[in-house]
């Protein structure tokens, strides 16, 4: 099966074409501020170089969901509906956002009664005509995208379930957001990532139409997948209803191509870009996950995210002198235009490794007039944030090794304290899209079970996991579970077990076209 990937990130577009586990081709073009058009020059690049070889499906891991909730931009209004009264008064909807980006999102707030206690029973009846209220202004004031979040939903998702009937009965069209579907337990920080996500709906289907134009385009006829954090990937129609999954995919894309490219399955990844350095650990070939909530544009979530550091530095990276510093601000995709080497007029992280003679790019003879005390000091200060990032993110004492990816890899020491060895693998610049290339198809389940033995609490949620699996893209034939935990929750009634169960599968062999 031949598998394109392509990894949008903030300075360069990364496409690979894959044959079974061989790399075939790979190219590197500079983002464009319309991403698609990035993606369209990469893929005819790609195509036309192996000679039109048909291709079986297209992966596709894109920074434009995170871009938007961080830059405030592509965002709509959202009608919030919060079930649980009369308890969860005291702290409404976008309580804890930053001002100017609720001022963006909190479109309408309603709080409802209904919700369940932590043993599952209900708090109060849901208030259904108090939803059949709420449902008709919203479609009064225009609003076409719900986020609903109840008290204990991931227990019991009957009042999410029965609202958001009532809204697709009196709001036809409308976009519905269920935080059961997303988050965890722990009501504040599940209702905020199914409100990021409702923000999202209308540039979530304005850029999955972009990516299916692009490789319409290129005359590519094959079904489009969207990467997801986990190191997985989704149908972009199924993708296209839950954008809060691409979250931090780029990164993670790069660590699933740094376990392929290096055939290692416990490392430390460090992938150095253009703009940002991100260092995560990998755990049997998939990035380790977070445990605790993960900030998104200064918005507090808890649902699945990898573990990850990012720093501000990359190969295209201020370096200032009065006083030394390298990064946070970066030149991104102008680095071809903006840096010494290339012609320009700013000196960056890139202009020092090729003074020091770390690598080849551009005209050498244009840093030959930076000092070479200028030179040390710079590669010391990168050295010391690089071995710094990686000391925080190891949890073993142990010496373990480290794979160096992405296309600014060369910033990185050749040894570092607490390393065994740094690792550089063939097609490290463009481990990203390796990464979105060869990655399978998963299904997960994180939720409560009541009144069942373990191993019957198991069965189900893998029947479910695998369900979602299948509904994703999976071949069915090829699901294989690769992470269970359930923990017994002794203050509930019922033997309550708390039960977590992924599988993952490759990718259908001949899925609809989007």
């Amino acid at each position: 099966m031949r598998r394109v990937g392509i990894d949008v990130g903030g300075t360069n577009t990364d496409a690979v074409l894959l044959e079974g586990d061989r790399v075939v081709h790979a190219v590197k073009t500079p983002t464009t501020g319309d991403v698609t058009t990035g993606i369209t020059r990469a893929l005819d690049l790609l195509l036309k170089a192996v000679g039109g070889q048909p291709v079986h499906a297209v992966m596709i891991g894109t920074t434009h969901f995170t871009n938007a909730v961080v830059q405030r931009k592509g965002l709509v209004p959202v009608a919030a509906i919060r079930i649980g009264l009369p308890a969860s008064a005291s702290l409404e909807p976008f309580i804890d956002w930053p001002d100017d980006l609720a001022a963006i999102v909190r479109g309408e707030i309603f709080m409802l009664e209904g919700g369940h206690e932590y043993d599952g029973r209900p708090i109060v009846p849901f208030d259904t005509h108090g939803m059949r209220r709420a449902a008709r202004r919203i479609r009064e004031l225009g609003l076409r995208s719900v986020a609903i979040a109840s008290v204990f939903s991931p227990l019991n998702a009957s009042c999410e379930d029965e609202a958001a009937a009532i809204l697709r009965d009196e709001c036809p069209g409308v976009t519905v957001t269920l935080s059961h579907h997303l988050g965890r337990i722990g009501l504040l920080e599940r209702e905020n990532v199914a409100l990021l996500n409702a923000a999202l709906a209308d540039l979530a289907e304005r850029t999955v139409g972009a990516f299916v134009e692009a490789l319409e385009r290129s005359g590519v006829a094959a079904p489009l997948y969207l990467t997801q954090n986990d190191g997985t990937v989704m149908l972009a129609s199924l993708a296209q209803r839950y954008p809060v999954y691409s979250f931090a995919s780029g990164p993670t894309n790069s660590m699933r191509g740094a376990a392929f490219l290096s055939r290692l399955s416990d490392a430390i990844v460090i992938d150095v870009g253009g703009t940002t350095t991100d260092i995560g650990c990998l755990r049997q070939g998939f990035p380790r996950e977070a445990n605790n909530a993960v900030e998104v544009g200064g918005v507090r979530t808890l649902f699945r995210m990898p573990d990850l550091l990012s720093l501000g530095l990359g190969g295209g990276s201020h370096v200032s002198t009065n006083p030394l510093a390298v990064g946070p601000l970066s030149v991104g995709y102008q680095l071809t235009e903006r840096a010494r080497v290339f012609g320009g007029a700013e000196l960056t992280a890139t202009d020092v490794a090729v003074a020091a003679g770390l690598v080849d790019l551009g005209d050498r003879t244009r840093v030959a007039d930076v000092p070479a005390d200028l030179v040390k000091r710079a590669l010391a200060s990168i050295h010391a944030t690089i071995e710094e990032g990686v000391d925080r993110m190891k949890t073993d004492a142990r010496a373990v090794p480290l794979v160096a990816v992405g296309g600014g890899s060369f910033l990185v020491p050749a040894a570092i304290d607490g390393v065994s060895e740094v690792v550089h693998v063939p097609h490290r610049a463009v481990a990203n899209a390796v990464g979105a290339a060869i990655a399978q198809v998963s299904g997960e389940v994180d939720q409560i079970f009541q009144n069942r033995s373990r191993e019957e609490a198991i069965a189900e949620a893998r029947r479910l996991a695998e369900a979602k699996a299948v509904s994703a893209g999976a071949d069915p034939a090829t699901l294989t579970v690769v992470e269970v935990e359930d923990i017994p929750i002794a203050y509930l009634p019922g033997n309550s077990l708390r039960t977590r169960v992924r599988v993952i599968g490759d990718i259908a062999g001949h899925g609809a076209r989007v």
